[in-house]
Order: structure tokens, then C-alpha cells, then sequence
């Protein structure tokens, strides 16, 4: 006769049901969030007999499997039981621990284990073992063997770290997603401030929202501050967080002691690493966010840890939920929690090993960009831009270092080789902070601040500061002839004639813009800013009224970008070349010119390039009889060019096209009606401006006679001045 499993203890609303069998106890508090991860964790119960939920210390496992083991108990006739492994100390007493959950008295002189694999070999439990990873080897060996012997079984893990038992499936967890988490903090912090709630979009929501944030979502940390309200209001605890890991404690009275505090749920983690695991966690604190494989080989290698070990290593704390594995467009890379970077940070600190480690960390992000400006010149462009969006925020952790370290001049150098991020990338405002703070250091390293100053005076230029860039830009000229270094000096004058340009000095630009040419030519400089160069140059010859001159100008940079697999430039070349074909009477060539155009400059996010484009399709628009479409264009451009610096650079010649649609489009719509338009326009993000663009470059315009300018009278909407890279010159310089 089958011997039945004794009836559970401990009862409730989410145990068994009175006279089911079973241990799970009842939940002592309201259970918030995680349907998704709850119904997704269902589904792999039916699917596979054992599953393993994995993750960081804190982040609610425990919880959130027997809240998950409750839902399900009507599935197991004999009942779900929950073993807790945490407070067992010796790896000998696993089985015992688990025949004593089950309630199995065995008077034989067989094995535990023996003793559960018969127990358990004709009946249908669901198992949850909480607590494995302090005793892999020993777990997975008896999980092994139950599940060998009883068809009917099921198992629940709980651990850091899977069991590698064949037939497992990892579930990780990871953090709350914020509106979770807020539910969470706001319940805990009712039971210790009675009545506490914020209300959506008020200024405590937002203080209560980044606190969230700050503590990475994770419910134990939200539980831990929520409990410190009764002594501090939000925005104490909030600013009380570099100190986290002390301020964080205190428990409710008879939980684990590894959940009393967040720095003993971490440590629990720590204390379970190898010597490696441990030394690699603590390097890795270096990395802002994210980072891939390499950039770990390289920078926490040593004679402690060879390179050749820190995938194994690195994989280690993979699994032991230390480090989350995320998929990217670039490729995997991997996280670290703040609240764990923060708690290995320390522990690279009482190492004496930080400030080695953030030059390390310099070092290897100096040569990420500079590999990146030289392949900005060639068919990787598209991948060079998501790479270093991606790697933006240890770049930025790169420059920190580099500017304030006694070799700053390497941030000053860091700072200029950026050049095709800040100018190409839509990084305008972020390129000029950094660059202003590199030129304020005398580093006495000439190349790397010449560098520097060109890019400066690009980067103010394009965003109407002329003031600022003809600074940078005559002391860029004057000290590079002063130090010799030719490929700054045809920099310098390059940027001058871009200066020039949208100083509406076109005599001038053409002049300047030759001579950087013809430079260029002379010291073999061939890259995206040479390019750029004659696309400039081509710009300041058609608003002359040379527009033949202009065409022969960019279809020869359009035959080089194609031989070299460049697009940025390519896209500018392509606005002339639109420009060129709409003072021809040609709007459906310039449509197709203007289209292309616009998608390159939108998928790198080239702002300046985008918002040109736009304003000459909105002409284009209204010529083509959709005036209202036009109004609306022009709303969103001018959107766009609050995020660039001043519209149109406040040049007559590119203002020209708009402020003929402009007085075409207001003269038919009226006033009113124009400026609720342009409103509406205005208020669309870039991304709904381009394809509301794009779809109008879709329909066959409707030419209506009479309504184009001559060249000469209508300076046209064209590309701003383009910068170059390299120390002291070009992106073949580096």
C-alpha cells in the first residue's frame, strides 16, 4: 500500500489546502509583481521536470518560488514541499535535510537517499530546493538521482547559480522592472509610515521612482529602505545611497541573517566565489554598465589571472548570478548590478588596485577609439557608430579618467579622436563639454591639443558659436605652424572655411576650402573629412550660382565614398546633389536625392544632416501643392535644431530655402492656421519628423508653377562644415 507524504504544518492562504500534503508557508505579506515571470515559470514546469530559478543575491528568489510553487500545488496530488538548504552547514546532511522536509522517518540502515528515491518513485511531488548553490556538487547529485528514480517528480531550484543537472532549465531573475518596484517600496513603506502613497507624476512618484532605480529594482534593497521611513523621509534615504550598504540593514526579526542586510545578502554571494571569481568581480567594478569579453580579457588580466582564464572565470560569475548575460546589436556583453559593482568596488579598494585598474580601463578605450576613427573611412562605418553608442558610457568613464590624471593629455587626445561621434552622431552638446574641459589643461603634449582645438572649432561652428570656433581655430593654425605639424594646420584651414561658410562669406570659404584641398592632396590625407571638404566646397560654389561646378564636385565624392564604403559623407553629397536638381525645375530627382540622404543621416543620428534635409523636403512639399504638410515639416525642424545650436547657423544663404517655403506656405494657409501647423510639427520626436518625411517623398509632387527661385536669389539649405580626425590630422593619423 502506497505510503502517503504527511500532511504540511504549516497552513494558510498560500499552503496547501487543509488535508493536502505539503510545507509551504504562508506568506506573511502582499506578494506584488512578476506575473509575466510567474506565468512564464508555470509554463516551464509543465515543460521540464527540473527547472533552476537563478540571481543576484536580494533580487527575490526565494520568494517569488514558492509564491510561484503555490500557484501550481492543484498539479501535485502529493503535495509541494519546500526544503530549505541555507542553514545547513555540512554538505553530509543534503539528504537528511530533505528527508526531514519531507517528514520520512526511515528506521533501516539504508541511505538517505535510497530511502527518498524509494519514497518518492511512485509519487507526484513538486520539490522546492531553496538554497542550493552553497552545495552544487551534492545537490545536483541527489536531484540527479530522485529525478532518475520518480517519473512522477518535479523539482523547483533556488540558487545562484544552476545545477548543471542534464534536462535543467535556468529561469534567471533579474531586478523589478520600475512601476513593480515602485508598488513594492510604496507597500513596504505603508506598513512602516501608515498611509504613505504617491500619486503618478508628482514630484514625490519621481523622488521614490529614482530611488528604485538607484537600488537596481531589487526587492530586498527596496524592502530594506522602505523599512529606514521610519526615521527618514525619501529623499534622505535617496541621498543616503553612496552609503548604501550601511544604511541598508535591519531586517525584519527571523529571516535568514543573509537577508538581514543588503552588504550580507551580497557577501553571501561573495563568500561562495573562488579566489578568482572574487579578484575578476573586483576588477570589473572599472566598467561603467556594460562591456564585452574582450575589453574584460584585456583590462583584468595579470600574472593573478591570465587572460586565457578570464572566460572561465568570467563564466563562473555567470552562473553564480554576479554578472547578467545580455544580448546587444553589437554582440554579448555583460552587467554588473550598481549595488553589486558597488559592493566588489570596495572590495578593489582594500586591494590598492582602483587607480591601476581605471587606467587600464583608459588604455583599452583610447584604442577602441582610436581603431574606431580610422574604420569611421570604410564599409564598418554603420557598425562603428552602434559600437561606440554602446560603449558610450565607459567612454565617458575613459575621458574622466584621461582629464584627471597626470597624463591628461590623453583625455585630451581621447577627446578630439571622438570628433566623428560628437559631429556625426547627434553628439553636438556632449562632444563641446568634454573638448571645452580637455582645453582647459595645459598638458604640454602639442599633437594631442591641436587635436582638440580643430575639433572644438567644428563642433562650435556647426552649432552657431562662431565666436568659440574661430578661438580654437586660429590658435589650432597658429601653433601647428609654430610645432610643424602639417596635417593640423590643413585642419585648421579647413575648418576655417567652414567657417566661413555659414558666416555667409562664400568668396572666402571658397578660397580657404580649395587651400585645405589642395593641402590635403600634398600630405596624402585621404579620409572622410577631405571628403567632406569638397562637399563644403561644392556648397559654396552653388550658392555662388556655379551649381554645375557643385554636381562635379559631389559625384566625385559620391564614386570615392562608394570605392571606400563610406555613408555619412555620402549623405551630404547627396543633399547638394537634391539641392542641385530642385534649382533645376527637377523635384521628383530632388526628392529621391533628399530621401536617401535623410535615411543615412537618420541612422547615424547626424542630426545637423537630418534637419537640413528635412527643411529642404518641406519646400519641396509645398511646391508639390501640400502646403499643410509643408507647415508641419518645418514645426518639426525647427524642433530639431533646438538639439543642434542655432537654426540654419543664422546663415542667409541656408535660411534662404526656409524662409521661402515659409512666405509660400503662410500666403496660402494664413497665419493662424500656419503657426498651429508648425505647432504640431513641433511637437512630433525626430524619429516621427524623419518618417512623416519620408512618407512625403512617397507621393509624386504636383509642381506649381511659378514657385521656385533662381539659385542666385535662393541660397539653398546645404551641409555644414565636416571634421576630420587624427591627433594632430586625419582619421589615417589616429
Amino acid at each position: 500500500m502506497r505510503r502517503s507524504l504527511r500532511p504540511g504544518l504549516f497552513s494558510g492562504p498560500s499552503s496547501a489546502r487543509p488535508g493536502r500534503p505539503g510545507n509551504l508557508p504562508a506568506e506573511l505579506n502582499r506578494f506584488i509583481g512578476r506575473e509575466s515571470e510567474l506565468a512564464a515559470l508555470t509554463r516551464q514546469l509543465d515543460d521540464a521536470r527540473l527547472v533552476t530559478v537563478t540571481g543576484v543575491g536580494g533580487v527575490g528568489k526565494t520568494r517569488f518560488a514558492t509564491h510561484a510553487a503555490a500557484r501550481v500545488q492543484d498539479r501535485f496530488c502529493d503535495g509541494v514541499w519546500l526544503v530549505e538548504l541555507s542553514a545547513v552547514h555540512d554538505p553530509a546532511l543534503v539528504d537528511h535535510t530533505v528527508a526531514e522536509a519531507l517528514g520520512l522517518s526511515d528506521a533501516t540502515d539504508r541511505a538517505p537517499r535510497a530511502a527518498l528515491a524509494g519514497h518518492l518513485a511512485d509519487r507526484r511531488p513538486l520539490l522546492v530546493l531553496d538554497g542550493c548553490e552553497q552545495f552544487v556538487e551534492e545537490c545536483a547529485a541527489l536531484v540527479r538521482e530522485l529525478l532518475r528514480r520518480a517519473p512522477g517528480l518535479r523539482i523547483l531550484a533556488v540558487g545562484r547559480r544552476p545545477l548543471g543537472v542534464s534536462g535543467e532549465r535556468r529561469f534567471p531573475l533579474g531586478p523589478m522592472p520600475e512601476p513593480a518596484a515602485i508598488a513594492l517600496f510604496e507597500d513596504r513603506a505603508a506598513a512602516v509610515v501608515p498611509g504613505f502613497a504617491t500619486r503618478p507624476g508628482s514630484a514625490d512618484r519621481a523622488t521614490v521612482a529614482e530611488l528604485c532605480r538607484r537600488l537596481d529594482g531589487i526587492p530586498l534593497a527596496l524592502e530594506l529602505a522602505a523599512g529606514r521611513l521610519g526615521a527618514l523621509s525619501v529623499e534622505q534615504v535617496l541621498h543616503r545611497l553612496d552609503d548604501r550598504f550601511e544604511l541598508l540593514t535591519g531586517g525584519a526579526r527571523g529571516e535568514l541573517p543573509r537577508h538581514q542586510a543588503l552588504r550580507t545578502a551580497i557577501g553571501w554571494s561573495h563568500e561562495l566565489c573562488t579566489p578568482s571569481e572574487r579578484l575578476l568581480w573586483a576588477r570589473l567594478t572599472v566598467f561603467a554598465a556594460h562591456f564585452d569579453l574582450e575589453a574584460a580579457e584585456y583590462i583584468c588580466s595579470g600574472p593573478d589571472l591570465p587572460e586565457r582564464e578570464v572566460l572561465d572565470v568570467l563564466t563562473g560569475l555567470v552562473a553564480q548570478s554576479v554578472l547578467s548575460r545580455e544580448e546587444h546589436p553589437t554582440g554579448v556583453r555583460y552587467r554588473l548590478l550598481d549595488t553589486v559593482r558597488m559592493y566588489g568596488a570596495g572590495w578593489l579598494d582594500s586591494l590598492g588596485d582602483t587607480e591601476r585598474m581605471r587606467r587600464r580601463h583608459r588604455d583599452w578605450y583610447m584604442g577602441l577609439a582610436t581603431w574606431c576613427e580610422l574604420e569611421w573611412f570604410s564599409p564598418r562605418q554603420a557598425e562603428v557608430a552602434a559600437r561606440v553608442d554602446v560603449e558610450l558610457p565607459n567612454l565617458r568613464a575613459a575621458l574622466e579618467c584621461g582629464l584627471t590624471q597626470e597624463d591628461a593629455h590623453l583625455g585630451q587626445y581621447l577627446a578630439g579622436t571622438l570628433w566623428f561621434f560628437w559631429v556625426g552622431c547627434g553628439r553636438l552638446t556632449e562632444g563641446r563639454l568634454w573638448l571645452d574641459r580637455a582645453l582647459e589643461l595645459d598638458t604640454g603634449h602639442d599633437e594631442a591639443r591641436l587635436k582638440a582645438l580643430w575639433v572644438a572649432g567644428y563642433v562650435s561652428l556647426l552649432q552657431g558659436d562662431t565666436v568659440a570656433a574661430l578661438g580654437a581655430l586660429q590658435e589650432c593654425g597658429d601653433e601647428a605652424a609654430r610645432t610643424g605639424s602639417e596635417p593640423a594646420g590643413a585642419y585648421a584651414l579647413h575648418r576655417m572655411g567652414c567657417l566661413a561658410l555659414v558666416s555667409d562669406d562664400m568668396a572666402r570659404a571658397e578660397e580657404l576650402l580649395r587651400a585645405a584641398l589642395a593641402r590635403y592632396r600634398e600630405i596624402g590625407e585621404l579620409n572622410s573629412n577631405v571628403l567632406m571638404g569638397q562637399v563644403e566646397l561644392a556648397m559654396a560654389i552653388a550658392f555662388q550660382g556655379d551649381v554645375a561646378g557643385a554636381v562635379d564636385l559631389c559625384q566625385e565624392v559620391r564614386e570615392i565614398c562608394e570605392d571606400h564604403g563610406e555613408r555619412w559623407t555620402l549623405a551630404y553629397a547627396l543633399y547638394v546633389l537634391g539641392f542641385a536638381a530642385w534649382t533645376r525645375g527637377e523635384p521628383a530627382r530632388a526628392r529621391a536625392f533628399l530621401e536617401e540622404c535623410l535615411v543615412i543621416d537618420h541612422a547615424f543620428n547626424d542630426l545637423v544632416g537630418t534637419v537640413l534635409a528635412v527643411e529642404l523636403l518641406a519646400l519641396l512639399t509645398a511646391e508639390g501643392g501640400d502646403p499643410a504638410e509643408a507647415a508641419v515639416l518645418q514645426g518639426a525642424a525647427g524642433r530639431i535644431w533646438r538639439s543642434v545650436g542655432l537654426p540654419l547657423f543664422g546663415s542667409r544663404f541656408f535660411n534662404a530655402p526656409h524662409a521661402l517655403c515659409e512666405e509660400a506656405v503662410r500666403g496660402r494657409l494664413g497665419a493662424d492656421r500656419y503657426a498651429r501647423l508648425v505647432r504640431e510639427g513641433a511637437a512630433m520626436e525626430p524619429d516621427a519628423a524623419v518618417a512623416r518625411a519620408l512618407r512625403g517623398c512617397r507621393r509624386r509632387p504636383a509642381p506649381v508653377p511659378g514657385a521656385r527661385g533662381a539659385v542666385e536669389s535662393v541660397p539653398a539649405p546645404t551641409q555644414q562644415p565636416a571634421a576630420s580626425p587624427s591627433a594632430s590630422g586625419g582619421e589615417t593619423a589616429g
